[in-house]
C-alpha cells in the first residue's frame, strides 16, 4: 500500500485546497451555489448543525410534552357548529359566538375561531358533544341573534350547519392515524436497508425521524389543531423528505465509490462535494413543490375558508423545509460522523493528510503543522470560492518538471 501511495505522488497531479495565494480569483454566492463546486464546508461545520438540529427537537419535545397537541373534532370527538360571518346584522365576532353558546348552554365552547375572508368566511364552534336538543337551541339562539344568510343572499337557519363526532370514532381514527405511520416507517426503513449500506441507512431513518419529530414540535408549539388531513400531510411530506435524502445519498455513493484507492480527497470531503452539487436542485425542488402548496393555502383559507385543504396544505409546507434541512445538514454530516468512526476511513483520511503534507514540503520548501485525522481541510484553507492550486505553483502559473 505505502509503493502505491508513493506512485500516487509521483503520477497524478494533486489539487491541494490549503494553499493559499494572492491574486487568486474568487466567484460570488450565486455562482457557487449554482455551480456546485464544494465551496460550503458544510460537512465541517457539522458541529453547528448537531447543535442546531439537537436545538430544534429539544424544543419540540418539550412542547409536546408539556402542551401536548390540539386534535381536531375526528380524534377528540365532540360537536361542531359552523355559521356565515357575514349577517344580517353585520360581520359576526367570534366574542359575539362565545357570549351567545354560554348564554344559551350555561357553559363555554372548546374554541370558536373564523375561517376564511370576505363573503366566504365563516364561524366555527367547537365544544363536547351536544345532544339534538341543545343543538336545536343553540341553532335558534344564533339564528335569531346574528340573521346568517343563505345561499340566496337571505336569512336562513338552514346556513347554520352542525356535526358531531362520538369518541369511539375518535379513538377509531387515532388508531389508524397512529397505524399508517407506523406501517410507513417500517416500509421506509425497509426500503432504505435495502437500498443503502448500514450507515447509510441508519443515517437516511434519523433524518426521517428528525422530519416527524420536529414537524409535531412546531405544531405543539405554535397549537395549530391536528386533523386526517393533517396526518395525511404528514405520510406525504416524510415520502418528500426520504426522495430528497436519497438524492444527496446517490450522489455521496457515487464521488465516494472507490474512495480508498485514491488519496486525492477525504471521505469527508467527497461528501461535502455530494452536497454542494445537489445544493441547487434540492432548493429548485423544493421552491416548485411550495408553489401549489403555497396557491392551495390562498384558494383554500383565503378565498374558499375550506379547513381540511388549510391543514393539509399547512403540515406539507412545514414538513418541505424540515426535510430539506434533514437531507441537507443532518443525514449527510451524520453519515460521514458514522463513517469516520471506521478504520478504513480512519486509515484513508490519515493516508491523505499525510500526502498533502509532504506535497507542501516539496512544494514550498516549509514545514507545514500536523493536521488530526477526521478533518475536512488543512490548517491553511482558502476563502470559499478560491480556485485551487496545485502543489509548487503559488504563482499559479504551470511548472514543467524536468
Amino acid at each position: 500500500m505505502a509503493a502505491n501511495d508513493s506512485n500516487d505522488v509521483d503520477t497524478m497531479s494533486v489539487e491541494a485546497p490549503d494553499i493559499e495565494s494572492v491574486d487568486v480569483p474568487k466567484h460570488g454566492f450565486l455562482t457557487r451555489l449554482y455551480t456546485g463546486t464544494g465551496a460550503f464546508n458544510i460537512i465541517g461545520k457539522r458541529r453547528v448543525w448537531y447543535a442546531v438540529s439537537g436545538l430544534i427537537l429539544t424544543i419540540g419535545i418539550v412542547s409536546m410534552i408539556v402542551r401536548g397537541f390540539t386534535f381536531g373534532i375526528d380524534f377528540v370527538g365532540g360537536t361542531q357548529i359552523s355559521l356565515p360571518a357575514a349577517g344580517g346584522h353585520g360581520t359576526t365576532t367570534t366574542q359575539q359566538v362565545e357570549s351567545v353558546f354560554s348564554s344559551t348552554l350555561g357553559k363555554a365552547p372548546q374554541s370558536v375561531q373564523t375561517v376564511g375572508t370576505g363573503d366566504a368566511a365563516t364561524v366555527q364552534i367547537r365544544s363536547v358533544t351536544l345532544t339534538n336538543d341543545e343543538v336545536d337551541k343553540l341553532r335558534t339562539a344564533l339564528f335569531d341573534k346574528f340573521q346568517p344568510k343563505g345561499k340566496d343572499g337571505q336569512p336562513s337557519k338552514l346556513a347554520i350547519s352542525d356535526s358531531g363526532v362520538s369518541e369511539t370514532w375518535g379513538q377509531q381514527i387515532t388508531q389508524k392515524g397512529v397505524v399508517a405511520l407506523v406501517v410507513f416507517v417500517v416500509l421506509a426503513a425497509i426500503y432504505v436497508a435495502v437500498r443503502y449500506e448500514p450507515y447509510m441507512a441508519v443515517a437516511a431513518l434519523a433524518a426521517m425521524f428528525f422530519t416527524v419529530f420536529s414537524t409535531a414540535g412546531i405544531y405543539s408549539l405554535v397549537g395549530w389543531e391536528v386533523t386526517p388531513a393533517t396526518v395525511i400531510g404528514l405520510l406525504t411530506i416524510l415520502g418528500y423528505s426520504i426522495y430528497d435524502t436519497v438524492v444527496v445519498f446517490d450522489k455521496v455513493e457515487e464521488n465516494t465509490h472507490g474512495f480508498e484507492h485514491t488519496t486525492r480527497r477525504t471521505y469527508a470531503e467527497q461528501a461535502n462535494l455530494a452536497v454542494n452539487q445537489t445544493f441547487m436542485r434540492s432548493i429548485n425542488t423544493g421552491l416548485i413543490a411550495m408553489l401549489p402548496i403555497i396557491a392551495l393555502m390562498v384558494v383554500a383559507v383565503w378565498m374558499l375558508g375550506v379547513g381540511t385543504l388549510k391543514d393539509l396544505a399547512l403540515v406539507q409546507l412545514i414538513g418541505i423545509f424540515t426535510g430539506h434541512y434533514a437531507s441537507i445538514f443532518f443525514a449527510t454530516p451524520l453519515l460521514v460522523s458514522l463513517r469516520e468512526r471506521t478504520d478504513l476511513v480512519k486509515n484513508h483520511t490519515r493516508r491523505v493528510l499525510n500526502r498533502r503534507k509532504s506535497a507542501n514540503e516539496r512544494g514550498t520548501g516549509t514545514a507545514v503543522e500536523e493536521v488530526s485525522v477526521g478533518a475536512l481541510t488543512a490548517p491553511e484553507k482558502p476563502e470559499p470560492g478560491a480556485k485551487p492550486l496545485r502543489p509548487g505553483r503559488p504563482s499559479g502559473k504551470r511548472n514543467h518538471r524536468g
